[in-house]
C-alpha cells in the first residue's frame, strides 16, 4: 500500500509498547499538535506564575484591603505607586490613630529606605562578584596548569566543603568578625570577605580550563609567553561565558543574603543593611502585617536580579554547555 504523499508514519518503540506518532513530509509535528502542545505550555507557564500574579495584585492594595479582598487575580488596587513611595521614604497614610491624625512616624516619613538599601546591596554584591570570580579563575588555572606537591588532596578539601551547610559556620565566624572587630567598625568587610572563596567556582573553572586542548599552552610556551600572558590574553578571553555565569550566580546569591547581615548587624534598622532584611521591615506597618507593602517591597527587590538575568541569560546557558569546543 502507498504512504499518502501528504505526511509520513515515524515509529517509536519501546520495551512494552508500540507507538504510531503522525509528523510532516519535513520530520516536524504536525500544526495540530504544535498547537496542543503551545496550549499545555502556556497552562504549565500559567499555573507556574499564579504566586507571582497574586503578588503583583497585592502589591496594587493598601493595608485594610490586603485583608478584606479575597486571593483572587482581580481587582487590582490603587495604591501600587504610593507603596512604592512609602518604601522610597515618603509618609505612610497606613499608619495613622483615631481621629484622622497621622502618627510622628507618618509625619516624618517611613523608616523605609529603599534606595539605601539597595545601593548598599549592589555594593556588597558587585565586591563579592568580582573578589570571588578573580579567585575561582585563579584557583582553577592553577589547578589544571601547575603542579605542586599535595594538589589532588588539596582540590579533594575545596570540593569537601561543598558539603559543609553555610548554617553551621555561621557562629564561628561571627565569633571571627567580632575579634577582628569588624562587625562593629567595617561591617562591609564583615558582609563580603567570608564569601571571597568559592568551592563551586574553583571546581566550575578547574572543569572548564581541563576543556581547553593543552596544546594552546605547548604553543603559548613556544612562543615564549608566560603563564600570566597565556592566563590573561588566551584563557580569559575563551570564558567569558562561564566567566558571566558564574558572576550571575554570585550575584543572586549574594543579593538573597537575610542570615548573615541579620547575624553581623544587632539593628535590623541599621542604614548599612541588604535590601533582603528590608524586605521583611516592610512586612510590618505600625502593629499590622501590611502584605500590600510587602509584595511591593518583594518584587521591587526582584527586579535588579531578573533584570541582570535576562541581560546574561544567553551567556548563561552558553556558560554551562558541557561541550569542548564551548
Amino acid at each position: 500500500m502507498n504512504e499518502p504523499k501528504s505526511e509520513i508514519y515515524s515509529t517509536i518503540t519501546s520495551t512494552s509498547t508500540l507507538t504510531m506518532v503522525k509528523v510532516s513530509k519535513n520530520g516536524m509535528p504536525r500544526p495540530k499538535m504544535r498547537w496542543i502542545t503551545h496550549i499545555l505550555l502556556i497552562l504549565a507557564c500559567f499555573f507556574v506564575s499564579i504566586p507571582a500574579l497574586l503578588a503583583v495584585r497585592l502589591s496594587t492594595l493598601n493595608l485594610q484591603e490586603s485583608f478584606e479582598l479575597a486571593p483572587v487575580f482581580l481587582p487590582f488596587g490603587d495604591d501600587l505607586f504610593t507603596n512604592i513611595s512609602v518604601l522610597f521614604g515618603a509618609p505612610d497614610p497606613d499608619l495613622q490613630v483615631g481621629g484622622g491624625a497621622t502618627s510622628v512616624s507618618a509625619q516624618q516619613g517611613s523608616s523605609h529606605n529603599f534606595a539605601r538599601l539597595i545601593s548598599n546591596t549592589v555594593i556588597v554584591a558587585l565586591v563579592v562578584v568580582i573578589g570571588k570570580t578573580g579567585l575561582s579563575l585563579l584557583a582553577g588555572f592553577a589547578f589544571v596548569y601547575f603542579r605542586f606537591p599535595g594538589k589532588n588532596i588539596v582540590f579533594f578539601f575545596i570540593l569537601l566543603t561543598l558539603l559543609m551547610p553555610t548554617e553551621i559556620i555561621l557562629t564561628p565566624l561571627r565569633t571571627l568578625m567580632a575579634d577582628l572587630n569588624w562587625s562593629g567598625n567595617y561591617p562591609q568587610l564583615a558582609l563580603t570577605m567570608p564569601f571571597i572563596a568559592s568551592a563551586f567556582g574553583t571546581f566550575l573553572f578547574r572543569q572548564h580550563f581541563s576543556n581547553i586542548p593543552r596544546e594552546l599552552a605547548e604553543a603559548s610556551q613556544i612562543d615564549g609567553a608566560s603563564p600570566l600572558r597565556f592566563f590573561v590574553s588566551i584563557l580569559i578571553p575563551m570564558s567569558w561565558n562561564v566567566i558571566m555565569a558564574m558572576a550571575l550566580i554570585q550575584f543572586i546569591y549574594m543579593w538573597n543574603q537575610y542570615i548573615w547581615p541579620q547575624v553581623i548587624f544587632n539593628n535590623v534598622n541599621s542604614p548599612d543593611q541588604l535590601i533582603q532584611v528590608g524586605v521583611r521591615r516592610a512586612a510590618l506597618s505600625g502593629q499590622n502585617s501590611d502584605f500590600g507593602l510587602l509584595m511591593t517591597a518583594g518584587i521591587i527587590a526582584s527586579l535588579p536580579p531578573l533584570f541582570l538575568f535576562v541581560l546574561l541569560q544567553k551567556q548563561f546557558m552558553s556558560g554551562f554547555a558541557i561541550t569542548r569546543d564551548k
